[in-house]
């Protein structure tokens, strides 16, 4: 079937493909431009797997809340010229609200359109952490999102219990910033803390403290560790004579996610 260049410019603007490439796909296919399209997506897929082994540390995460379900979703580029363009955070968003609705396997619908991106923006593009909460009835869910250039770049969720939506959001913004990795200190795994406290003595030991001292000092930097990576022990953002423990004041955690560009 003979193809025109008229034919062939057509497929380049659908596809993203170069002019010349747009020619190779319509000869190989006999002027098909649905196969040409395919052919065109077959090898577009081919060189962005060459492509997975570049970095992908840039991008953008899209929080959706309604009601007592929200989500978080991470989609990650190789440039933050990529992460900012509006049609790559239209689909982070899309994938977030689909989350919502239909839970973290609904991801997958939309993989053809994620590897279609691969070929039109020309870079390592993938889905990175993907996060759905449904609250409890009774219990509060909120969200924060912090925007820097245009984009989400870190993006938490909090629920709570027997507390209000007032003191969940604080705790979400608090998150945000502190970044803790566990919510209390007996979440941390054993050899975690056997690990750090390993650390703490060897340097300690290198400081010159006197061997006698050195268990004393070391377990007031393991409770330092603590009030780094553990929620519940961390001061409070806003007021860090407060731990977050006292500013609950009764409630309770029951669980919380934190999704960030470059984490």
């Amino acid at each position: 079937m003979a193809f025109t260049a008229k034919d062939a410019q057509a497929l380049r603007q659908s596809t993203g493909a170069g002019m010349m490439d747009a020619k190779r796909a319509l000869e190989a296919s006999d002027g098909n431009a649905e196969a040409a399209a395919q052919w065109l997506r077959e090898k577009g897929l081919a060189a962005s797997a060459k492509r997975e082994d570049r970095e992908n540390a840039q991008g953008t995460v899209a929080l959706v809340v309604d009601s007592k379900v929200g989500a978080i979703v991470k989609l990650k580029s190789e440039t933050d010229f990529v992460a900012g363009s509006e049609h790559f955070k239209a689909e982070a968003q899309t994938l977030a609200a689909l989350v919502a609705v239909k839970g973290t396997d609904a991801v997958k619908e939309r993989a053809e359109i994620l590897d279609n991106l691969k070929i039109t923006l020309k870079e390592n593009i993938e889905l990175g952490e993907v996060v759905r909460f449904e609250a409890a009835e009774g219990n509060s869910l909120e969200s924060y999102i912090h925007v820097q250039g245009g984009r989400g770049v870190n993006a938490t969720l909090v629920e709570l219990a027997g507390g209000s939506s007032e003191l969940a959001h604080d705790i979400a913004v608090h998150i945000a910033f502190a970044r803790p990795k566990y919510l209390a200190r007996e979440d941390i795994p054993e050899d975690v803390v056997a690990k750090e406290r390993a650390t703490l003595e060897t340097i300690t030991f290198n400081e010159g403290k006197p061997a006698a001292a050195v268990p004393k000092i070391v377990e007031g930097r393991i409770q330092g560790f603590f009030k780094d990576v553990a929620l519940l022990d961390q001061p409070y953002a806003k007021d860090d004579k407060m731990s977050i423990k006292q500013l609950l004041n009764g409630a309770t955690i029951v669980r919380f996610a934190q999704v960030e560009i470059g984490a």
